[in-house]
């Protein structure tokens, strides 16, 4: 076993001598050591049951037959983080959740590891670790919170977003602002729509990492426990198979992924998570590639923000093995592939059965017969943008309209509720990328303020930064190259004319070639905004939204 360098022979007597401090047993040591890394911690509602999924973990691990071994990993919570100077570090946390994984796993040479996540960047930086270490792992998240109710309807924090928004618009009382922050975070879990922590744990599911039900059972169902305690027993199977993560996330398995996360209606942040773990495995997922899948897999779920159904809506109508078996039925997923269960995909949803049509759709009458997200391209973004066409109002999906410029989200924020922005606008925010940002904040209050302000079906908001999973309407992020490296996005100047054709995958401002070089050769680099701590390294390694958001170690000239 991996673990024997820590525990076996006479050279070894020192270390045993430490887990004796730690109060192990001889009967513990002579069992695998299985690493269980716990994201648990007080300011992360998703968080917050993760002590109690841990726990069971831990039992299932005992009852299989290995020794349990808890450690920590860090989070933040978007939400809080969001609108200030905290968003900057979100999805930085990503990179530390990596490194700091593999350095807890390799330094005491575990035989296995049980990750438990749940909230946004755990759970793609856990899967980047388990890419990297490639030991057995099986991934087991806290679970979706279950979705308030305000006046007889079902809520979520997009609803929250919206609603400061609408007071701001006059439309909507402090009284009522208030009963909505007392009811639409109804539970412990991760936010009850389809925002980046559950596209990314039901996309667990989708490549292979997780059980069934890993993305959709709620957190306060004692149906979670009972998972966790069958993935504590499961990754002893795996141990004994020899089942390593990177015999799962194959190529293949990353296309299974891409072609759910289309039916799903996913988070857009999912464009940056998937191709940062494929590169952990080892190889490039150009995220060009998810228009192709999109072309031919169809959108299955309006869940929120998209629309009025909640994750606990979705468990309920068969989960995602559920919509498996839906794009199954026209052959649209790789159903051979090995996954956490110890079985094949096609093992594992054979007999998932769609119990409601309403949240799942059935193949032949889906919302639409393309994916829930398009990959965008244009002299506004060369490289990439991405937008989540299943939230777009329909009237929308083809615009044009001047822009309204902003260097940083405040401003724009301080503008949409001055009543400064119009009906047919289009606001670009940028110098929020990866490098620009630093960190590629989040755009869910000025995306929120748009549509409490009742401009959602007539507003465009262009970025270079990126979207929260709750955010809807003609938003189009990640746009690369970042204005902070000179991308185009930096040279758009107030009044252009920008023209948006979702379905044509394309993104304009219309100016000539020659008055676009103008610019650039005027156009000079800014210093960056933050030159000490994590975040200065973080800008000098982190690459554009199109790849990512990798780190690299920058090449000396």
């Amino acid at each position: 076993m991996r673990s024997d360098a820590v525990k076996k022979g006479i050279q070894q007597a020192p270390h045993r001598s430490l887990f004796n401090a730690l109060g192990f047993t001889k009967e513990e040591l002579h069992k695998p050591l299985i690493g269980i890394v716990n994201s648990y911690n007080e300011i992360v509602p998703g968080h917050m049951n993760l002590d109690k999924i841990v726990d069971a973990v831990k039992m299932g691990v005992a009852m299989a037959g290995g020794t349990p071994v808890e450690f920590p990993a860090i989070a933040v919570c978007d939400g809080i983080a969001m609108g200030h100077q905290g968003m900057k570090y979100s999805l930085a946390t990503r990179d530390l959740i990596a490194d700091s994984t593999e350095a807890v796993a390799m330094a005491h040479q575990f035989d296995a590891l049980v990750m438990v996540p749940n909230c946004d960047k755990n759970v793609p930086g856990l899967l980047m670790a388990a890419a990297r270490l490639n030991i057995p792992t099986i991934i087991v998240s806290g679970g979706p919170m279950l979705a308030g109710r305000v006046n007889g309807s079902k809520r979520s924090l997009s609803s929250m977003f919206e609603a400061v928004g609408a007071y701001n618009a006059g439309t909507m009382t402090e009284e009522e602002v208030e009963e909505y922050e007392n009811k639409v975070c109804a539970s412990c879990g991760s936010c009850s729509g389809m925002y980046t922590a559950n596209s990314m744990n039901c996309l667990a599911e989708a490549i292979g990492m997780g059980l069934k039900g890993n993305g959709t059972i709620p957190a306060a169902y004692s149906e979670r426990i009972r998972l966790a305690k069958r993935a504590g027993m499961k990754i002893m199977e795996l141990l004994e198979k020899d089942i390593r993560p990177r015999d799962i996330m194959t190529e293949k398995a990353f296309y299974n992924a891409l072609t759910v996360d289309m039916a799903l209606g996913c988070s857009t942040n999912t464009m940056l998570h998937l191709p940062a773990i494929a590169n952990e495995v080892g190889f490039e997922l150009n995220i060009d590639v998810a228009n192709e899948i999109s072309e031919k897999t169809p959108n299955l779920c309006h869940l929120a923000p998209a629309g009025p159904t909640y994750m606990e809506d979705l468990n309920e109508a068969g989960g995602v093995y559920a919509v498996m078996n839906e794009l199954n039925k026209k052959g649209l997923l790789y159903t051979d592939l090995i996954t956490a269960s110890g079985k094949t995909v096609g093992e594992n949803i054979k007999n998932s059965i769609n119990l409601d049509p309403e949240v799942i759709r059935p193949i032949d009458n889906p919302y639409s017969k393309t994916g829930g997200i398009a990959v965008l391209k244009g002299n506004l973004a060369p490289d990439t943008g991405v937008v989540k066409r299943s939230a777009v109002a329909p009237e929308m999906l083809k615009h044009e309209g001047p822009a309204r410029v902003f260097d940083c989200e405040e401003d724009a924020i301080d503008a949409i509720f001055a009543g400064k922005i119009k009906a047919g606008d289009v606001v670009v925010i940028r110098y929020e990328g990866p490098k620009g940002g630093p960190g590629m904040r989040e755009m869910l209050n000025p995306t929120s303020a748009i549509m409490g302000m009742g401009l959602g079906s007539s507003v465009a908001l262009i970025t270079d930064g990126r979207f929260s999973g709750a955010s809807r309407g003609a938003c189009i992020g990640h746009v690369s190259p970042e204005a902070a490296v000179g991308g185009n996005i930096a040279l758009v100047e107030e009044g252009d004319i920008i023209s948006i054709d979702i379905d044509n995958k394309s993104v304009n401002f219309k100016v000539t070639e020659e008055e676009l070089e103008a610019r650039r050769a005027k156009w000079q680099p800014r210093k960056p905004k933050i030159t000490t701590g994590y975040l200065a390294r973080y800008t000098a390694m982190v690459t554009s939204g199109n790849r990512g958001a990798i780190l690299e170690i920058p090449k000396s000239e």
